[in-house]
């Protein structure tokens, strides 16, 4: 990877640009967000990954941090993130969802509460 930063790019088909991890599930992805190490994220919607039950797709990821940082689970900086799919449904939504995680971020849902401190205890 490369020292502890790593910028991401989640896609089936195209290669990552110079600098970049390349990542070909949702799943690699969330590890390494977890990891704390992630700077830059860029997303492809549509990975290739169907199955029976459901499509696995750049959605997912986006659909995880906005869950980690709506319960308060990310406390750190968002990385910067792009999404480079070419299927305009799965852009908006994605655009929907990034929307809210960083308004809810800018909310301060990505930081731990400091209760005790504030009342002195």
């Amino acid at each position: 990877m490369g020292g502890d930063r790593v910028k991401v790019w989640l896609d089936d088909t195209r290669d990552a640009p110079p600098g970049w991890m390349r990542a070909f599930t949702p799943e690699e992805v969330i590890g390494l967000l977890r990891l704390g190490k992630v700077t830059e994220l860029s997303l492809d919607h549509d990975l290739g990954l169907d199955t029976a039950e459901r499509e696995r797709t750049g959605y997912d990821v986006l659909l995880w941090l906005e869950a980690e940082v709506g319960c308060g689970r990310w406390t750190g900086p968002l990385p910067g993130i792009t999404i480079h799919t070419g299927n305009p449904v799965g852009r908006a939504r994605m655009v929907r969802v990034l929307r809210a995680i960083h308004r809810l971020h800018a909310m301060g849902h990505g930081r731990r509460p400091t209760w005790g401190a504030s009342r002195g205890e």
